[in-house]
């Protein structure tokens, strides 16, 4: 059951990921979120689209994975944490909080049979 909760909050950041990213990303208050400027939120629109595909796809292979098959879960669910820590890597640490902890934590409860 906590496992469960866990992954579902990971796949909503991801769903709201895939938001900010695909549709919002030229906003001021998600410009404010990434610390973009309003030309750099301009010139990079398409690659934060992909970016935000790729978020759909963790979020979708959490959800299919919660429903089908708990091997799927797992993957999916260990590819956010490896995401996120590249993320920490290239971007800041603060990635790291956002984006693999919370996977990582959904893991280990998946991983405890919790």
């Amino acid at each position: 059951m906590i496992a469960t909760l866990l992954a579902l909050a990971v796949a909503a950041l991801h769903l709201w990921f895939l938001v900010l990213e695909m549709l919002l990303w030229e906003q001021p208050r998600t410009r404010k979120l990434f610390s973009t400027t309003e030309a750099f939120a301009a010139e990079t629109k398409v690659m934060a689209a992909n970016q935000g595909l790729y978020n759909g796809f963790l979020a979708a292979g959490i959800l299919l994975g919660l429903w089908r098959d708990p091997f799927l879960l797992a993957f999916a669910l260990a590819c956010v944490v490896v995401a996120g820590l590249y993320g920490a890597l290239t971007v800041g640490p603060r990635v790291a909080l956002v984006q693999a902890l919370p996977a990582a934590l959904a893991l280990g409860a998946l991983a405890a049979g919790l």
